[in-house]
């Protein structure tokens, strides 16, 4: 089930973010806790690399027979998923897949996301 594969995306890249040692102090080899800021900026980073990518229709530098664009648009996901992951180990209860499902549900009944409201005026545009 999809909330289920969001859930291994999310334990995938946390995981290959910890065993990378990004959450351990590489001088003392003691584990580190990570600043959430720090991290939701390393995510603006990434659109902003997608951006830039986009903006000048280029190949990936590390990845060439990709768009830059399309390959930082995965580094944006592998560094939100590593965020949820965290999150998940400071809360195992934590679930993404169930967050994920009911705001679905909730996004597909709102009224100012059907078309006939976003089309009058002053409707949700973007």
């Amino acid at each position: 089930m999809l909330y289920t594969q969001l859930n291994e995306l999310i334990n995938d890249c946390h995981g290959a973010a910890v065993r990378a040692g990004w959450y351990t102090d590489l001088k003392t080899g003691l584990p580190k806790v990570r600043n959430d800021g720090e991290q939701l900026m390393l995510i603006v980073s990434e659109v902003s690399e997608a951006f830039e990518g986009l903006r000048k229709n280029l190949q990936d530098d590390k990845l060439p027979e990709f768009k830059m664009y399309h390959v930082e648009l995965i580094d944006v996901a592998i560094r939100l998923f590593d965020i949820m992951g965290k999150e998940q180990d400071k809360d195992p209860t934590l679930d993404f897949g169930a967050i994920y499902a009911a705001k679905r549900a909730f996004n597909d009944n709102r009224s100012d996301h059907k078309i006939e409201n976003r089309k009058k005026e002053g409707g949700k545009a973007f």
